[in-house]
């Protein structure tokens, strides 16, 4: 019988039947002639492109992103439980819930890669929030940085934006100041922008707060002389935020230390996840995002007026009432 109610013996798949001493042999017969039981009856199809990958990016993959239109690569360094990979998750929870103030979303190539990352946030046991909101980041490739893609669209002027977002481990970032290890962040050589992530809990300790700045200082120097007198806009990024904001005494010293190192960096608070109400979850997030891109330039006219003067021809400038 033909699934598709055509005379079987017309059929390209029809089966024939023998009977042998040990039951029956069932040959299927196509284009190809005929194979053995398990073999597939349709061939795979061909010239087709196949879809790409929606975990997280390869550099080649955002390298030819690059090539074709203007991408913001963003460096994002840290230590480990700093709250990077809880900014990435929280920028992909209020652009899927339209809650990213100022930016509405347009693409990402990497939808799969965020939801990994995410998850955790997800996961909540008898409306409990879990212990832990994200995972620790493991590298299938501990020399090659994974990308994050995100396409955004700016409400004031309808600019489009294109970030690539790695999610990298926070061992990287401990290596590059402890023993200047750079060959795994030479994609951060095209950065825009970088991140350097803080434990606002940590500045917020009387005990942790000196050695903790002395770090960044150290941070700062190494990517002084990785990027040899270039210097992209850095933002310090300080979390948790929800557990109150930073003192001044701690900001002050941040930010001596980073004129001390010839270093000018605007200082970020934000709260990725939050647990007290007067604080909500994503708290500067979005002010992230356009300290990232940057300001947006005014257009300037296109034919601007100037006002007339006597005695000078101005053949451009010529008008005539009606």
């Amino acid at each position: 019988m033909c699934a598709l109610e055509h005379d079987p013996t017309t059929c390209e798949h029809h089966t024939e039947e023998a009977t042998g001493t040990g039951g029956r042999d069932v040959e299927v017969k196509g284009d190809g002639g005929a194979s053995g039981i398990g073999a597939p009856v349709l061939q795979r199809p061909t010239g087709s492109a196949p879809f790409p990958s929606s975990h997280t990016l390869s550099p080649e993959v955002v390298s030819d992103m690059m090539a074709s239109r203007y991408v913001t690569v963003v460096g994002i360094l840290g230590d480990p439980d700093s709250g990077k990979t809880a900014c990435l998750a929280s920028i992909y929870l209020l652009v899927s819930n339209a809650m990213l103030e100022g930016w509405a979303f347009a693409d990402s190539r990497s939808l799969m890669g965020f939801e990994d990352i995410a998850r955790g946030a997800r996961d909540w046991n008898a409306g409990n929030p879990p212990d832990q909101m994200t995972v620790h980041t493991d590298m299938s490739d501990d020399r090659r940085p994974g990308f994050l893609h995100l396409r955004l669209v700016r409400k004031s002027d309808g600019r489009r934006i294109d970030l690539a977002l790695p999610d990298l481990p926070g061992e990287w970032t401990t290596k590059l100041v402890a023993s200047a290890r750079s060959d795994r962040l030479e994609f951060m050589k095209a950065a825009e922008a970088i991140w350097v992530v803080l434990d606002g809990r940590a500045l917020a300790d009387k005990e942790r707060r000196q050695a903790l700045i002395l770090r960044v200082g150290q941070l700062v120097e190494r990517l002084k002389i990785m990027f040899d007198g270039r210097r992209p806009r850095i933002m310090v990024v300080v979390t948790h935020r929800d557990d109150g904001e930073l003192v001044e005494a701690a900001s002050s010293r941040l930010a001596a230390e980073l004129d001390r190192r010839g270093i000018e960096a605007r200082i970020l608070q934000v709260a990725p996840f939050s647990n007290h109400v007067d604080v909500k979850a994503g708290f500067g997030i979005s002010d992230l995002i356009g300290e990232t891109v940057g300001v947006a330039r005014p257009m300037p006219d296109f034919w601007p007026t100037s006002p007339s003067r006597d005695g000078v021809r101005s053949f451009l400038g010529y008008r005539r009432d009606r």
